[in-house]
């Protein structure tokens, strides 16, 4: 359906820190971007809004929330409380297999921070953070941690530009690290440490 395709596409690019906090977003601009009539954009802003991917002011512009240090505390907390239980959860599932794939994804994570590539190192984190939380087997809980993460993308990428950083991420190494040694203790910590350390940043 077109006004899931337009849905879709919106709701990666404002996830992955594509489009900047405040910025306006017009029917008119979408649906020539995706080829499609005005309708399916309406609906596709509509579903975003609802989400809280996107505000909607009393003059009807749509835009990609500029969130208040009060805002981003409270999503720093949820992010903590939903991923560590997820993380928990998959600990009795993650095979060598898993945590292979998480080492390499880490690498990437590293080359695309010597290329200061923001999209890049954003879309990579969360492959790393939703790769393992799938071994949770609790869709539920992962759907509300993506709900956190769309409200938080264009943020994530005002932060990333703050940071300058030139090392991936510590935590992802103790993550990796407490799957191995089936540390549970270990990994709440490390997980609770690396989704909500940048944030505190960001609010700082």
């Amino acid at each position: 359906m077109a006004h899931d395709r337009v849905y879709r596409g919106l709701r990666s690019r404002i996830m992955h820190g594509e489009i900047a906090p405040g910025q306006a977003l017009t029917l008119r601009g979408l649906a020539a971007e995706y080829g499609v009539s005005m309708t399916p954009a309406r609906e596709a802003l509509r579903r975003l809004s609802a989400e809280g991917a996107l505000t909607l002011s009393s003059s009807g512009r749509v835009s990609t929330p500029e969130l208040s240090n009060e805002r981003i505390e409270e999503l720093a907390a949820l992010r903590s409380l939903l991923e560590v239980e997820l993380a928990s959860r998959a600990l009795p599932r993650a095979h060598m297999a898993l945590i292979d794939r998480l080492q390499s994804i880490n690498a990437r994570i590293a080359e695309d921070i010597v290329h200061q590539d923001a999209v890049a190192y954003i879309r990579r984190n969360l492959e790393f953070h939703r790769t393992l939380y799938l071994r949770a087997q609790a869709p539920a809980m992962l759907a509300m941690a993506e709900t956190v993460w769309l409200q938080l993308g264009p943020s994530m990428r005002a932060l990333y530009g703050r940071l300058r950083r030139k090392d991936p991420p510590h935590f992802h190494r103790l993550i990796i690290a407490a799957l191995k040694a089936g540390d549970e203790p270990g990994l709440r910590l490390a997980v609770r440490s690396d989704v909500t350390q940048g944030l505190r940043m960001l609010a700082g």
